[in-house]
Parts: C-alpha cells; sequence; structure tokens
C-alpha cells in the first residue's frame, strides 16, 4: 500500500532560505478528541511569571498604561508599561494599574482645578451633573469654583471595595459615580455607565495576581545609564517584571544591562529583545534573560518577518527552557494560533489592543469612524518624546524614521475582545489535536503536525472575498 505524507515538517519548512509571515503558511488539521473547553492556554511570560492566557500589551504609548495592564492582568494576561514618559510618571502609571482592582476605564474626565469651562461638551460625567448648579451665563468658569469635597463621604470608596458594593451604592439615585481612593490618592472613577457596561462583558478568571495580591505589571527600560535609575524606581513602584525595549537586542548595552539587571535584583524576572536569529537569541540566553522578545518590523506601524524567526528561536530558546514572546505580525485568532504553535509562549499586542477603551487617548471621529491615534515607538512623533533610545539614537543627532503615525478604529473594550479571541484561538488548538501550548510544541517537534505554504491566490481565497462590504472583527 502506497504510503502519503501531506504537508511538510516544520524543521524542513523552515530550512529552505525563504522568510515566512504568518500569512505565508498554514497548519493541515490533526486529530480531534477533545472538546474546545478542555483546551488550555496557561503559559509562562519568563521564567518565573505565569499567565492564564498567552496575551502580553505592547509596551507603546498608545497601547499600555494603566487601565491596559490592569485589564490585561485582570484577564490572566499581563500588560508592559511604556517607558516613554519621564521615571516618575512610569512609576505612577504602575501604581496606579496595580491599584485597579476593578479594571473599568471610565468615561468620566480628568482636569486639574484650573481648568476654565467653556462649554457643556467640553468636559465630562461629572460637570454634567453639576451643570444646573452653574450660572449658565458666566462665561469665565474654573473647576476649582465648583469643587466639593468628597473626603467622608460616601462617593469616596477605598480601592480594593468589591464591586457588588460599588453597584449598589450607585442605585441611589442620588450618586451618579464613586471616587476610588488608595492611600489619599483617586485612582478611578466609576459612573452608572460604567457598571452597566461592564456587565455584558465575559466573565473573567481569577486574573494574574503577585504574591501581594495585586494586579502582576511588566514595565519596559532602555539600556542606558539612567535606566538603572529608573529600574530602581519601577521596582519600588511593584513591578513584577522588566523588558528591555530596543528594536535590535543583540548589542553590548543589551548584555551589560541583563547581568545589572540580574545581580541588582536577583528576584526581578528580565525579558530581552528583540531578536530574530538564532545568534542573537543564543548571546542574550547566555547574558541570563529569563525571557526574549522576537520580532523586528513585522508590525503593523513599524517599517524596519515572522513564522521563520518565531520556529527558529523558539527552537533554540527551548533547549534552555526560555520562554518566548511573538512580538508583531498578530492581527487576528489566526496568527495568534501559528505564533504559539511555532513554539512562542505568548503573543505581543500592538495594533490588535490599539484603538480599545483601555488604550491611552482620546476618541476622535473621521469620516463618520470613531478612532483613536496608534504609532509606533520608532516614528518621528514618538523620538521626539524618548522613544529614539529603543533605537540606539544619540539626541544630539538626526532621528530617522523607523516608524509611522497612524488612526485605528474603535475597538471596544479588551475586557470583551480578548476573551472572545481566546476561545476562537482555543478553537484551532482543537482542530490541530492539541489541548495545550506544551503539547502543540511537542506535536510540532515530532513532526506529526505538518504545514504548507500558501501563494497569493490561496491566501486570497483563505480571506473574506467576493462581497461589497462586509464587517470586519478582529478575532
Amino acid at each position: 500500500m502506497t504510503s502519503f505524507e501531506d504537508g511538510f515538517p516544520a524543521e524542513k519548512l523552515f530550512s529552505q532560505g525563504y522568510s515566512y509571515t504568518y500569512d505565508d503558511v498554514i497548519f493541515l488539521p490533526h486529530y480531534i478528541d477533545f472538546s474546545t473547553d478542555a483546551v488550555s492556554l496557561s503559559t509562562r511570560l519568563s521564567r518565573r511569571v505565569p499567565l492564564s492566557i498567552p496575551c502580553v500589551s505592547s509596551p507603546m504609548d498608545t497601547v499600555s498604561e494603566s487601565h491596559m495592564a490592569a485589564a490585561m492582568a485582570s484577564l490572566g494576561g499581563i500588560g508592559i508599561v511604556h517607558y516613554n514618559s519621564d521615571i516618575a510618571a512610569q512609576a505612577s502609571v504602575i501604581r496606579q494599574a496595580k491599584s485597579l482592582r476593578h479594571p473599568i476605564a471610565s468615561d468620566a474626565g480628568v482636569k486639574l482645578p484650573e481648568y476654565e469651562i467653556t462649554s457643556l461638551d467640553a468636559f465630562g460625567y461629572v460637570t454634567k451633573a453639576q451643570w444646573k448648579k452653574m450660572n449658565y451665563e458666566q462665561r469665565e468658569m474654573k473647576i476649582h469654583d465648583y469643587m466639593k469635597s468628597c473626603e467622608g463621604s460616601e462617593y469616596c470608596l477605598p480601592w480594593d471595595i468589591d464591586i457588588e458594593k460599588i453597584e449598589a451604592l450607585l442605585e441611589d439615585k442620588q450618586k451618579g459615580f464613586v471616587v476610588l481612593e488608595r492611600d489619599g490618592e483617586t485612582v478611578n472613577v466609576v459612573t452608572k455607565d460604567d457598571i452597566e457596561r461592564v456587565r455584558g462583558y465575559p466573565k473573567s478568571g481569577p486574573g494574574t495576581v503577585g504574591a501581594d495580591g495585586e494586579w502582576m505589571v511588566g514595565a519596559a527600560i532602555g539600556t542606558r545609564e539612567s535606566d538603572k535609575e529608573r529600574l530602581e524606581h519601577l521596582v519600588k513602584a511593584g513591578a513584577n517584571v522588566v523588558v528591555l525595549d530596543s528594536s535590535q537586542g543583540n548589542s553590548i548595552y543589551q548584555l551589560e544591562m541583563i547581568k545589572y539587571v540580574k545581580k541588582s535584583y536577583p528576584e526581578l524576572d528580565v525579558i530581552g529583545g528583540n531578536v530574530v536569529t538564532s545568534y542573537q537569541a543564543q548571546n542574550l540566553i547566555q547574558a541570563g534573560v529569563d525571557g526574549l522578545r522576537v520580532g523586528m518590523g513585522s508590525g503593523s506601524i513599524c517599517t524596519t518577518q515572522e513564522a521563520t524567526a518565531v520556529y527558529k528561536v523558539c527552537s533554540l530558546a527551548a533547549q534552555s527552557g526560555i520562554p518566548v514572546i511573538a512580538d508583531g505580525g498578530i492581527s487576528n485568532s489566526g496568527h495568534i494560533v501559528k505564533a504559539l504553535v511555532l513554539g512562542a509562549s505568548t503573543v505581543m499586542m500592538g495594533s490588535f489592543l490599539a484603538g480599545s477603551t483601555e488604550a491611552p487617548g482620546a476618541y476622535e471621529y473621521k469620516n463618520g469612524k470613531r478612532i483613536k491615534k496608534y504609532r509606533g515607538m520608532g516614528s518621528l512623533e514618538a523620538m521626539t518624546k524618548g522613544s529614539d533610545q529603543r533605537y540606539l539614537g544619540d539626541k544630539t543627532n538626526l532621528k530617522i524614521a523607523q516608524g509611522v503615525v497612524g488612526a485605528v478604529a474603535d475597538k471596544g473594550s479588551v475586557l470583551k475582545l480578548i476573551p472572545y479571541t481566546m476561545h476562537a484561538v482555543k478553537q484551532g488548538f482543537q482542530d490541530l489535536g492539541a489541548s495545550s501550548l506544551q503539547s502543540a510544541h511537542d506535536l510540532l517537534r515530532s513532526n506529526v503536525l505538518r504545514l504548507e505554504t500558501r501563494t497569493g491566490a490561496a491566501q486570497i481565497e483563505g480571506g473574506v472575498h467576493g462581497l461589497v462590504s462586509y464587517e470586519k472583527k478582529s478575532f
């Protein structure tokens, strides 16, 4: 009887001298003997940081700040807070993220007391509730003229109060909002509308919680001498893992910083990168990294390829037990499945999460669409705020753009987006006969899972086509 073999083993496919993106390859289905609910996506970000889901928000200033970091942790993933700010600001973001027990990104506006109110629409929810008490004819109105102290009132609640108690208090029709405080500082404002909105989100699990009982939060730093001081403040603020954020991680600067972090903070996991070759990865592993970040120039917003790099680096890193983050090129659940099966432990999401409720920035309207700004950290706009050191830049020299500034459509809350995406990922794993990430990696390395490359026509045929219009969903 003739023996037939479908597709190619990964080792053969990725040794042909071509660099493949996720869309260039396709996994062939295997045997199913378990339900989708039986699929476990638990994994590790680094040696000592476990996650319930393999999702990491990218350290970009239009993606990851306090609300994103808290939301990702509440879902079982983790957020990496960007460092395109001064030290105090980044440390403050980390403290706030760890204090957002209820990761609700409120619509309530935040303004300084000196802010001049010029119109009803210029301010947020709270002001509208107070507007009737103001003299509409008075044009030069300052917020401090109408401020009320919440101290000792039912409007102020502790940061770790149960959400059911918040909801019960807001049932009082005289109260449209509550202020959550920690150590005398406001960490969030929650309105009735916020509570109503989150009721419709899927229920999340226990989340990514550290030994202190608070959300685990990651922080990005550079490799300059000043970043040693930054790291000290971030550790004091509660950072649970640090990512050395560089477009090309195989440098003397990063190797020295890895050694410094491991010597100064031996209990803190450090993730190195970015890398795309085994040679680069080996140098960082030998320096002592606890995790690797793979990807250079494959994201939607960067102009500086991905399936091949993930497979090759992960094959090497697995020999040392080092988890790998697949960073860039993630546009849908299919890309997530491919990255994870090829060996990654997690995927880093930038454009996938940009435009969400929890992403920094205000919504705008353009051509009838609700959008948010999204920019690469290699764009000139981001570099002028300090991200040039990520590209080994010198502030005294000319800055060369390695990214662009753009806008993305409103995606809603990640508290809804991520659970639906993870369900789609589980379905992908089921089709491949893999009930866990470890199972998928074993099936790949044993040549049980097979792949094929896709022609341009196959990629078009495999996507949505032949329609005048359709509604696009990220997952």
